[in-house]
């Protein structure tokens, strides 16, 4: 049976197009039996597999990976009293095993600082043994009580990718914070995916943190998705968990930390920023099929034709490409459609034409045709390929740029929220933070702006009439 080729319309209403595009393409399966929790399709998990390949790649550069069990003691998770205020109400509690009532229950790990830096604290004895670097690549657990979405906001985030770092000093600290953030931007560009890097208002910041800078992209109804965070945590949970070193002078030290974190919302981001009406369009880099082969069987020629396109097939393979072969009993079109659905890049057609003319017509999923040489093909596709990446990352950007508008009043604030980003210039203060919020029916995310995308400048606060600064103003997810 062929496949609908109705067009999805993105753009008309982006919350029924992403719902839509996770099933047709194969993303993930929605259906399981409990709120929140989501099925990988093979094709979705092989995303996930690649952009996450990346994602180990930049780590690994200076971090070693590791693996902390689920199951924390409430003995532990309870100490650091700020910390477990923002996550008491999302928390999975384990009370018995079997029958059993447990003496201490266990709390699945909503995030991993109570279970790692009990660890740190024995592994840790001197300035020797700084700074340590580690990350894992783990599920976790959050109680989530508002709309779940798929990929967005989950009660089991499958793919959260958290580092905590240990530092001699304060300033080592700071300075793994702008590393964390150049890894981060480094695997947004290399997703194609456009970020603007904040520092989140001191109300915002993950609980514990001295504060957080966060990258966020946004989505095409204008919404900003939250894509990765960087928290500066000082030397507040060392003290709770008795992190010390002894320094070069033999004298007892509170050491500095990080932490920071990447979970599946970045997937979420690569398929709403490069989808289209047809389907997914995904950058090679993630794709886990780069190139279709697709032959078009005109009469007698069909052998020819299929040894052909194997023939292509082998030798893209061998050039390190991910490439298939279609060779189903379909017509080319339903052909066509099925993989522009699934987001492969580049689709490569050869029929009796292309076989007297030794050549190849390359199909890139934005629709642009490039007729190649056979006798070349392994470099033509690869040219190809490249200029479709840089297509799609100058596409988001230009996209972005469209979201974001700057606002010099509330009521230029509250129309530009509407459809984007508004950056407008704020005080800084809770106070009239609020005052924006409840005038324009979005938050303020965070100041400290950093984005080629955005001209930062002080100015009067949009609240206040005060000295202020750039800072977004958005509706969230």
């Amino acid at each position: 049976m062929e496949e609908d080729t109705g067009a999805l319309p993105r753009k008309e209403n982006f919350s029924e197009w992403y719902n839509e595009i996770l099933w047709r393409a194969e993303i993930m399966d929605v259906r399981y039996p409990v709120k929140g929790l989501y099925v990988w399709y093979p094709h979705g998990f092989g995303i996930r597999k690649r952009a996450y390949g990346i994602l180990r790649d930049l780590m690994d550069r200076d971090h070693a990976e590791t693996m902390f069990p689920l199951l924390i003691p409430k003995t532990e998770f309870m100490k650091e009293a700020e910390h477990i205020k923002g996550f008491e109400d999302e928390v999975y509690w384990v009370t018995h095993g079997g029958r059993n009532e447990l003496d201490v229950p266990l709390a699945l790990r909503p995030t991993s600082e109570t279970a790692i830096y009990p660890m740190y604290a024995l592994w840790i004895r001197s300035h020797t043994d700084l700074p340590l670097k580690l990350y894992q690549v783990v599920n976790t657990f959050r109680y989530e009580t508002k709309h779940t979405r798929p990929l967005i906001r989950l009660r089991e985030i499958t793919s959260f990718k958290e580092a905590h770092t240990v530092h001699a000093t304060r300033e080592e600290a700071a300075a793994q914070v702008e590393v964390a953030l150049g890894l981060y931007k480094e695997f947004y560009d290399t997703l194609r995916v456009p970020v603007i890097l904040s520092r989140r208002p001191d109300w915002d910041k993950f609980p514990g943190a001295d504060y957080t800078i966060a990258a966020d992209t946004i989505m095409p109804d204008g919404k900003t998705l939250q894509i990765g965070t960087v928290h500066m945590l000082g030397d507040h949970f060392s003290r709770t968990y008795a992190i010390t070193y002894e320094d070069a002078n033999g004298e007892q030290q509170y050491a500095y930390q990080t932490c920071y974190g990447i979970s599946e919302r970045s997937i979420a981001a690569v398929v709403s920023v490069h989808g289209d009406d047809k389907g997914l369009v995904l950058p090679p880099e993630v794709a886990p099929l780069e190139v279709v082969i697709v032959p078009i069987i005109v009469g007698k020629r069909r052998d020819e034709v299929l040894a052909s396109a194997a023939a292509l097939e082998a030798e893209l393979r061998d050039a390190g490409f991910a490439v298939k072969l279609d060779a189903r009993d379909m017509r080319p079109g339903a052909k066509y459609y099925h993989w522009e659905m699934r987001g492969v890049p580049l689709r490569v057609e050869v029929g009796p034409r292309d076989i007297d003319a030794n050549t190849v017509v390359a199909v890139a999923r934005t629709g642009k045709k490039t007729t190649l040489d056979r006798r070349g093909v392994v470099e033509g596709i690869t040219s190809v390929l490249a200029e479709f990446g840089e297509d799609l990352s100058q596409a988001a950007r230009q996209a972005m740029v469209a979201r974001i508008t700057a606002a010099a009043t509330l009521e230029e604030t509250a129309e530009a929220v509407k459809s984007g980003v508004a950056v407008v210039h704020w005080c800084g203060s809770q106070e009239c933070a609020e005052k924006i919020e409840a005038a324009v029916d979005a938050s303020i995310i965070g100041s400290d702006i950093r984005s080629d995308l955005i001209a930062v400048s002080d100015g009067p606060c949009v609240a206040c009439g005060g000295e202020g600064t750039s800072a977004l103003v958005a509706r969230t997810y």
